[in-house]
């Protein structure tokens, strides 16, 4: 089955987070139409092909317009107007950078799949590994429903009382006209009429203070689970949307949350509905110590105090501020790039829609001025709360903020206190709601965590690290002085983060021999066992790690993107071990084959760079290891890393050219570890016709990676290699080449 269709196909909650996927940049539009066309094109390698990218580009915009013909043979209006308004903004949008599109839409395949596992993964545990978050929804959903229970039977009963007052009503008009009559009824039929007025007046006052001793319930009851929603629910929603912003497992569906406000409001409206009955009935009647006069006015005053309280704790942002040319790095910003930001409604209420409108603030409470940067906010920043845009819920989403920052006399860098990656910002939303029935204006506010602003795209490793480590360490939103004295990091919350790094752009985190290694570059050797090791903010993203001229988080970015952008699959599927300390790379290769090899990042590069080590013996058997020069983006750009192992020679002065690479680690043959990525047949350089040399007039050449070594490091049994033999060699693979991609002797330790 399709991957779309089995995606249609799973609960809301992770309908939610396909929901979140998709905006402007590529809208769920184009997913539905064309989504067998997409899953039947290699993203993957689309996205790293400029040519390529521009021919499925235009690809996209003729399936496009097949789509266009098919709804006009529908007259279909509508949709022939949106199909037109969606490729004009394809066109506006991608047509000089295709490559981004493909990214995005190879990110959110890559995302619809994890979502899938996460589903079946579920559903694959059973009844009886239900977790206790699932275990508190339940008792929840429980709770709401006592409350709706509650609700209907307070409607009974007071249909019951109306009914009850009104025959009461009549009763006692009747009994009046009869005594007023002349020929009246006898003393004896008027003292029985009499004992029943008597006894349906008891009965009433009876089920009159039935029924406000149960409104008076049902209010305890909703105001419990009120306390419940604002108090645990909301606050563990943001905290759950924190962890997802920086990586971590998505954010559970907020359309529960909504659910369950709905509810609530729903049956407070009920209550308020119920008291305006009570008081139509007092109006009717009434007594001495009547408990609806009593009780009414507190009952109203508590009713709308609830109310207010609800509807002030319903507006929240269910999408942080992100830039869609970077949707992994949500919460850090660039002046003069438009950002997008989503906020909701959890009370959805048909009286509701059309009637909030929602204005965006930059910085509203900062108090701190000098120094600190000063932002205006450019493009449309208000909206009209709808359902219609949100596929049902009460939401409005701004689709084209900027950031201008205010220019300001005197060098800002030397005056604040912070640099700029430092400097918290927040994003404010405020409303008014107007409830004409009660005369009440209800103030509505919500805070986007707190963002970053750089100006320079080159600032964003840095203002990410931030962002990882306000989100991991506090669950305060107006904290913006919060790097003024940022506190230490646990290794056990630091870990996690960092696996998240890895597992949020891949299909693997790190696992704890790649932790340990890390852990030794930050803790030291000794510590890193200790989970509760404190790592300082300094130490993390400012100060130079193991005397290398770059921080330890801008080294950890460097590979994430050598990994996104040459290395993806080779991860995904296990092949590379990334992280492992020299001494550690000799103990596991020690034991092995000779050409046994493994593959780790370069603890020099700040770039980003991955080289391999393997194993040989000298004529005492005793282990030697080899270690190549790292290969940074600009070689993988080039060669892939397949490839290069694939071609890749040993050679010195008289020898013959060998590859020394036999076995992945720990012993899979390098051929089957690598093959299905080596080029197909078709693809790789057909052999020169030496006889016909003038068909294509050019010698077919392949970049290979050779490392020119002493001849006492080589293996004893390779054959010297004759000068005529080298000649010969010289003519398939130019001398250019070889200059290029060899490199001097390659030592011991990279």
């Amino acid at each position: 089955m399709a991957q779309w269709c089995q995606l249609q196909m799973l609960d809301c909650k992770y309908l939610e987070q396909v929901d979140q996927l998709y905006d402007d940049s590529f809208p769920m539009d184009i997913r539905q139409y064309l989504s067998k066309w997409i899953e039947s094109i290699d993203w993957d390698t689309v996205a790293i092909q400029d040519s390529l990218a521009t021919v499925r580009f235009h690809d996209l915009l003729a399936q496009l317009d097949d789509q266009h013909s098919r709804f006009a043979l529908e007259n279909n209006f509508l949709l022939q107007h949106n199909i037109r308004k969606i490729k004009r903004n394809l066109q506006d949008r991608f047509q000089e950078d295709p490559v981004h599109m493909a990214m995005i839409i190879s990110r959110n395949l890559k995302e619809e799949q994890k979502i899938l596992d996460t589903a079946k993964s579920a559903e694959q545990e059973g009844e009886g590994t239900v977790s206790a978050m699932v275990v508190e929804k339940q008792k929840l959903d429980l709770k709401v429903k006592e409350m709706k229970d509650r609700v209907q039977v307070a409607d009974q009963n007071i249909k019951n009382l109306e009914d009850l007052q009104d025959e009461y009503d009549f009763k006692v008009n009747t009994l009046k006209n009869r005594e007023n009559e002349i020929n009246g009824m006898t003393q004896k039929e008027l003292e029985k009429e009499k004992m029943t007025v008597g006894r349906m007046c008891f009965e009433l006052k009876a089920k009159r203070q039935d029924v406000v001793t149960q409104l008076t319930d049902l209010l305890n009851v909703t105001q419990a689970l009120l306390s419940d929603l604002i108090s645990e629910e909301l606050p563990e929603w943001k905290q759950r949307q924190q962890i997802a912003c920086i990586g971590g497992p998505p954010n559970a569906c907020v359309d529960q949350l909504q659910n369950w406000f709905t509810a609530v409001a729903e049956s407070l409206q009920q209550v308020r509905q119920h008291l305006k009955k009570l008081q139509e009935l007092e109006q009717k009647f009434s007594y001495e110590s009547d408990p609806i006069t009593q009780k009414k006015a507190y009952l109203e005053a508590r009713a709308l105090d609830l109310v207010k309280n609800l509807l002030s704790n319903s507006l929240v942002v269910e999408r942080q501020p992100c830039m869609p040319t970077h949707p992994q790095r949500p919460l850090v910003l660039k002046t003069g790039v438009q950002f997008t930001v989503k906020l909701r409604f959890l009370v959805k209420l048909q009286e509701f829609n059309y009637q909030l409108k929602v204005k965006a603030v930059f910085d509203k409470d900062v108090t701190e001025k000098k120094g600190f940067r000063k932002f205006n906010i450019l493009g449309t920043n208000t909206k009209v709360m709808n359902m219609e845009e949100s596929n049902g819920s009460l939401a409005a989403e701004f689709r084209h903020l900027q950031l201008k920052e205010q220019k300001v006399a005197g060098n800002r860098t030397n005056e604040g206190p912070l640099i700029v990656t430092e400097e918290l910002h927040s994003l404010s939303f405020e409303s008014e709601l107007q409830l004409n029935q009660s005369g009440l204006d209800i103030k509505l506010e919500a805070i986007s965590l707190p963002v970053v602003v750089i100006s320079n795209v080159c600032q964003l490793p840095s203002g990410w690290a931030s962002i990882l480590w306000y989100n991991m360490l506090t669950t305060e939103p107006k904290n913006l002085k919060f790097f003024l004295s940022p506190p230490s990091a646990k290794w056990s919350q630091l870990s996690e983060i960092l696996s998240w790094q890895f597992s949020s752009v891949t299909k693997r985190g790190l696992n704890q021999e790649q932790l340990n290694m890390l852990a030794d570059k930050l803790l030291g050797a000794k510590a890193q066992r200790n989970p509760e090791g404190l790592i300082p903010w300094t130490k993390f993203c400012k100060q130079s790690a193991n005397e290398k001229a770059f921080p330890f988080w801008l080294w950890i970015e460097g590979i994430l993107d050598v990994i996104k952008r040459h290395l993806l699959s080779l991860w995904n599927d296990g092949s590379i071990m990334g992280f492992i300390s020299k001494e550690r790379e000799k103990a596991l290769l020690s034991d092995k084959c000779p050409g046994t090899f493994l593959l780790r990042f370069s603890e020099s590069s700040r770039e980003g760079a991955i080289t391999f080590t393997w194993i040989e013996h000298d004529v005492h058997d005793k282990p030697v290891f080899h270690s190549v020069e790292p290969y940074t983006k600009k070689e993988l750009t080039a060669v892939s890393l397949p490839d290069i192992i694939r071609t890749y020679k040993v050679m010195a002065a008289e020898n013959i050219p060998e590859n020394p690479l036999r076995f992945l680690y720990p012993n899979i043959p390098k051929d089957k570890a690598f093959g299905k990525y080596y080029p197909k047949p078709s693809e790789a350089a057909e052999p020169m016709d030496v006889e016909n040399p003038e068909r294509t007039g050019y010698m077919k050449t392949e970049l290979i990676s050779v490392s020119e070594v002493h001849p006492s490091r080589l293996q004893d049994n390779m054959m010297p290699m004759s000068p005529d033999d080298y000649k010969a060699l010289s003519q398939y693979v130019s001398p250019r080449d070889i200059d290029a991609v060899m490199s001097a002797e390659f030592p011991d330790q990279n």
